[in-house]
């Protein structure tokens, strides 16, 4: 693995930002506008992993991979309730015309950034 320091106060590959939109995966916190959304934590890393890797796709079994790991015994579903908190958090805020998390139908989800 890669080393980070200690004393750094944003270690990198901590966090993305786009027009309107900070995740701070060292800090925990999502800033969307002005407003710092209360989040749990698989919602942030999800909505991390999708936004560090823009205009991707991912299936829903690639994020349970990645965001709950091997020994997630649930269904996919988890990942559509957990899409649809994080874009009911952001769209209470207002319009983010630069960017959208995006349902591919039959495949999964992407960051779409425009």
């Amino acid at each position: 693995g890669e080393t980070r320091q200690a004393n750094s106060n944003h270690p990198v590959g901590e966090w993305v930002e786009y027009p309107g939109i900070r995740i701070d995966k060292s800090r925990y916190s999502v800033t969307v506008g002005n407003h710092n959304l209360e989040m749990p934590p698989k919602e942030l890393e999800l909505l991390f992993f999708l936004a560090s890797h823009p205009n991707r796709v991912f299936t829903r079994e690639q994020l349970l991979e990645n965001i709950w790991g091997f020994d997630f015994f649930g269904e996919s579903r988890t990942v559509d309730v957990h899409i649809k908190r994080i874009r009911e958090k952001i769209e209470d805020i207002g319009d983010h015309p630069d960017w959208q998390i995006k349902t591919v139908w039959g495949v999964g989800y992407k960051f779409e950034v425009f």
